[in-house]
Parts: structure tokens; C-alpha cells; sequence
């Protein structure tokens, strides 16, 4: 009987702790009420917290986090013409495992188009890689960015345009690990390259340089030693030559030119005589234009005109009439009556 009451306190005393641990154990609905008003700066630092105190957790948040390919990707713009899919992947294997990588390629020409993309297997590859974005490929100064950014995240940099720099007058012997040494020494350049031409991949003469900072870009342009590769080299912000760039290929302004007007037409701007022109008759009846007209058009075909009639002077000679019964000074003029002529001057 002591047996039998014994195990029936051991059988309640348990039913009673399971029932408390119930109890005391919250639900998902419940957690999720606690963490909905947190804000995300609380949230990333509970699960932070979380994760180096739990490995299970710190797994769970690496898969949730790399689920999506877009915190993965990567976009990778100012390659080499000659740089492949190989090459490319080959340089940003040092941060992580990469799931897919390639270059670009124009589908018409079959030539690279200047930039490519990388996805890694893992969003820390990720994030190592966007913390040196800059990378030397082939000659060239790479620059990455995520791919979900664009170049929209370039862009967006306030200051972008007091950083990138334009550097003209450059020898073709001039390359882009030459160019980025040189101006180095102002500061930490985040992109740069020699411009090359996409058919012959030779130097076009000039290239851009965007250090990280502005204080660096004015003293590269303040700088008076401005020679490399014993030529003396320009150095200005990008924006202003591409503003003197665009001006230059605005087309030139039409000038209205007079149009050339056949003889007896009235020239605009100039004082006309009052006579016409020696051996011109003019047409009978010039033709009219419409008031829209700002000049009239080519010179109409000549009219037909009527041969000019000449005639022989014909001189008058004017005598003074005398007074009444005074001799007329022409003896052979016949006088009337009261001494008035008939016949003034000669017939």
C-alpha cells in the first residue's frame, strides 16, 4: 500500500512539472508580439547576441541571410576588353567560394562590353568583396558594387563630382597601373584607368582617376609636377571636361545668309535710287509673295517686255512777252489788234 501512495505522488508531482514547464514556455505568437514593436537596430543586436552564444542560431541566421541571390551578387563594371569570365572569377576567388561568374559580351560584335557580374555561394564572400571594391584585372582598375545598386549607388555619392578627375595629354606608352602610381601618392584612389579603344586597344590619350576622398583630388589637381611619361599631363575634374565636351558638339548656330536677288529687286538694308538702274527694264508685274515670306524665293524667269521707245529732244525755246504796244523783238511775228501776238516764239 506505501508503494502504491508513493508512486501516485511521484505520477502527480511530475504531471505538475510538465504542466509548469508548459506553462512557462512561450509561443511563436507570443515571441513574435515581444519583437514586432523592437526597432531594427534592437533586433540586429538580440540576434548578434544570439548567434555567438548559440551556434545553432548563428547557422540559422548564415542560410536565412544568403537565401536570397541578391545580397550576393555582385556588379563588376571597368573591365578589360581582353578579360574573360575566367579571369574575372579568378579575381574575386581570394573572398569566398562563387557560385556564378561571367563577362558581358556586345551579342553583335561578340567584344566584351566592359563589365561582368559575380555571385557568391555565401553573403560574407559578399561583404569582403565590397569592402576593397577596387581591384587591378588585367590593367585595368575594376570597381564592384552590388548588383541590386547598379550604378545608381556610384552615382548617388554627393561628391562624386569633386573626386573624379580628368587626365588628358597622356603618352600611349602610358598605362593604368603607371597612371594609378603616380597619382597615388595624393591619396587612396577608389576607381581608375587609362581609356583604351575597344577595336585596337590602344591608349585614346586620356583616363580618369576618383580618389576616396576630396581633399585628395585637389591636391592632385593643385599638384604642379603634372609630367608622366615625359609628357606634361592635364589634370581637371571630369564634370568640367565633360560640360566643355558637350559644348563643343553643339551644333553651330545658322547664320542667315542673303540670298542672292536678280537686278531691280530692293535689296534690305540699302538705300535705293530713285532711278532705275542704266539698260534695265523692269517686268511688268513683279509677283507677289506671302506675308510668311521673310525673302522671296529664287528670282522668277524674266517677264516679256515691251522694247523701250525713244524719242528725238524736242528744245523750246521761251520768249518774254512785251508789254502791250511794245515791238516784239521778232519782226516777222504777226501783231493783232491791241498789240498781243498770235504766235509766241517760232513754229
Amino acid at each position: 500500500m506505501e508503494d502504491m501512495k508513493k508512486r501516485k505522488m511521484e505520477e502527480i508531482a511530475n504531471n505538475g512539472q510538465e504542466q509548469s514547464n508548459m506553462s512557462s514556455s512561450p509561443s511563436q505568437e507570443h515571441l513574435r508580439s515581444l519583437l514586432d514593436p523592437l526597432s531594427k537596430s534592437q533586433l540586429v543586436d538580440l540576434l548578434s547576441r544570439l548567434g555567438c552564444q548559440y551556434p545553432s542560431i548563428a547557422e540559422e541566421i548564415k542560410s536565412v541571410a544568403s537565401a536570397d541571390p541578391v545580397h550576393r551578387k555582385l556588379f563588376v563594371r571597368g573591365l578589360a576588353w581582353n578579360t574573360t569570365s575566367e579571369t574575372l572569377c579568378a579575381a574575386f576567388r581570394v573572398h569566398g567560394e562563387i557560385e556564378e561568374g561571367a563577362v558581358i559580351y556586345d551579342k553583335t560584335t561578340g567584344k566584351s562590353r566592359g563589365y561582368g557580374f559575380i555571385t557568391f555561394k555565401h553573403m560574407e564572400s559578399t561583404q569582403s568583396a565590397l569592402r576593397a571594391p577596387s581591384k587591378l584585372i588585367d590593367g585595368r582598375m575594376a570597381v564592384c558594387n552590388l548588383a541590386c545598386e547598379g550604378l545608381s549607388g556610384v552615382s548617388a555619392t554627393p561628391d562624386l563630382s569633386q573626386r573624379k578627375l580628368y587626365i588628358g595629354g597622356l603618352s600611349p606608352d602610358v598605362t593604368t597601373e603607371m597612371l594609378l602610381n603616380f597619382f597615388g601618392r595624393h591619396g587612396e584612389i577608389e576607381e581608375g584607368s587609362v581609356a583604351y579603344d575597344k577595336d585596337t586597344n590602344e591608349s585614346r590619350g586620356f583616363g580618369f582617376v576618383t580618389f576616396k576622398t576630396v581633399e585628395a583630388s585637389k591636391k592632385a589637381i593643385d599638384d604642379p609636377q603634372k609630367i608622366l611619361g615625359g609628357r606634361t599631363i592635364i589634370v581637371k575634374l571630369a564634370d568640367t571636361h565633360k560640360g566643355k565636351l558637350a559644348q563643343t558638339q553643339l551644333p553651330a548656330a545658322v547664320v542667315p545668309l542673303p540670298l542672292p536677288l536678280a537686278a531691280g529687286y530692293l535689296q534690305p538694308g540699302k538705300p535705293q535710287a530713285n532711278t532705275p538702274p542704266v539698260n534695265y527694264s523692269y517686268p511688268q508685274n513683279l509677283p507677289s509673295y506671302p506675308p510668311s515670306y521673310t525673302s522671296p524665293p529664287a528670282a522668277p524667269a524674266p517677264y516679256p517686255t515691251q522694247p523701250p521707245i525713244s524719242y528725238p529732244p524736242v528744245p523750246i525755246k521761251k520768249e518774254p512777252i512785251g508789254p502791250i504796244g511794245h515791238h516784239h523783238p521778232h519782226p516777222t511775228t504777226p501783231v493783232g489788234m491791241g498789240g498781243f501776238p498770235y504766235f509766241v516764239g517760232k513754229q
